[in-house]
């Protein structure tokens, strides 16, 4: 299956690649690519790139700063990031925040965030797991109690990814109860350095430092740091999650995988005697997951339609939490196997070895983070077939 774009589409295609190979920085190309830790440096440094070229904020409204492009184009846009091996855009910022701030927000909130974020010259991280509240996220305990015009925040988040580069992160934390265990959360801003927050790293099985704890003891920040009104934070968390559900596609990332796994396949070991792509079995599942990535695309393209009126995705966003997340692990599974056969001899093509294992590794998390998959198909059940 292939899809084909008008031609002024590629066009701009053209004129995005042409930048991404002349323009973006290479040495954090060459960096990404070999698998190696960003610093704090590198990730504001790619950010601000794309952002000085009103590239950062892609799928944001014209009215706000972004380039006023549509679905053809930012999809394109995506396909040709990946494809350059530019480091995948930190999302808490201009696809999670940003449009919450646009779309709830006030016009001092709007003017006292949105410049940074759009330029990528603030960096942003997100406060919603808790260690007794993860997929069950209604029920956190992370409290914020309002007096005098301030609000004091004491609280415990985990798997805040990004927080070792981010200035400021948003959470969803308890400022009354309600009959129902939704209700009485807001969603709050507050800035990482501010006294009394404590950032604790957690490294993952790969040895990636993307995660981390964030402590809060007695943490002030005024009440024009919440996003919308009282007691509606719920609301807002369910809005962004639609966007970051769909952003988990990376369709471009993941033919960029599977063409590292077919040239793997297709060469001949040192000693061996046949390649694996001749294994019928094996070219068959991969195959299978070359179609998945292909039903993926058009999933994505049907879900991404909501935004057309500016809307969120919605929770049919869910399906594409899972559809990606199962063939990105899918995927993974296929590259080890391909691998394999070149341990301790250099193999065909850039990117193998550990960086190979970590993107297996990493990715096991992929349907449990963002809600679980099994939360998924209970929302897909629940509010897209009445169920």
């Amino acid at each position: 299956m292939h899809l084909k774009f008008a031609p002024e589409t590629e066009t701009f295609r053209a004129h995005v690649r042409a930048w991404f190979e002349t323009e973006f920085p290479k040495d954090i190309i060459a960096k990404y690519k070999a698998g190696e830790a960003l610093t704090t440096a590198d990730v504001r440094r790619s950010e601000m790139a794309l952002g000085a070229n009103g590239w950062l904020a892609t799928a944001w409204p014209k009215e706000y700063g972004g380039p006023g492009w549509g679905i053809e184009e930012q999809y394109v846009f995506d396909e040709e990031l990946e494809r350059a091996g530019v480091p995948t855009v930190t999302p808490m910022g201009v696809i999670y925040v940003g449009p919450v701030l646009y779309t709830f927000g006030s016009d001092a909130q709007k003017a006292r965030w949105l410049p940074g974020i759009r330029d990528g010259s603030v960096g942003w991280a997100q406060g919603y797991s808790e260690p007794g509240a993860g997929s069950d996220l209604a029920s956190l305990e992370f409290s914020a109690v309002l007096k005098d015009g301030v609000y004091t925040l004491n609280g415990h988040k985990i798997w805040t990814s990004a927080a070792q580069h981010a200035d400021w992160i948003f959470l969803l934390a308890r400022t009354s109860r309600g009959e129902k265990k939704q209700e009485g959360i807001s969603f709050i801003c507050c800035p990482l350095d501010a006294p009394g927050v404590t950032v604790k790293p957690i490294i993952s099985i790969d040895g990636a430092h993307a995660l981390n704890e964030v402590l809060f003891e007695d943490v002030t920040v005024p009440e024009d740091c919440r996003i919308g009104e009282a007691g509606k934070g719920w609301t807002y968390s369910q809005y962004l999650l639609g966007f970051e559900r769909t952003s988990y596609a990376r369709i471009g990332g993941k033919r960029a995988m599977l063409r590292h796994v077919r040239g793997l396949a297709s060469a001949l070991p040192e000693g061996a005697n046949e390649r694996l792509i001749d294994d019928a079995g094996f070219a068959a599942r991969l195959t299978q997951a070359e179609i998945a990535v292909d039903g993926l695309e058009m999933t994505v393209f049907r879900i991404l339609s909501a935004q057309v009126s500016g809307g969120s995705v919605g929770d049919a966003s869910s399906t594409v939490k899972i559809l990606a997340t199962e063939t990105h692990q899918f995927i993974t599974q296929l590259l080890l196997e391909a691998a394999g056969p070149f341990v301790g001899h250099r193999a065909p093509s850039a990117g193998s070895g550990p960086r190979d294992v970590a993107s297996y590794l990493g990715g096991r998390a992929q349907s449990i983070y963002g809600g679980t998959n099994e939360i998924q198909k209970n929302i897909i059940a629940r509010k897209v077939l009445g169920l």
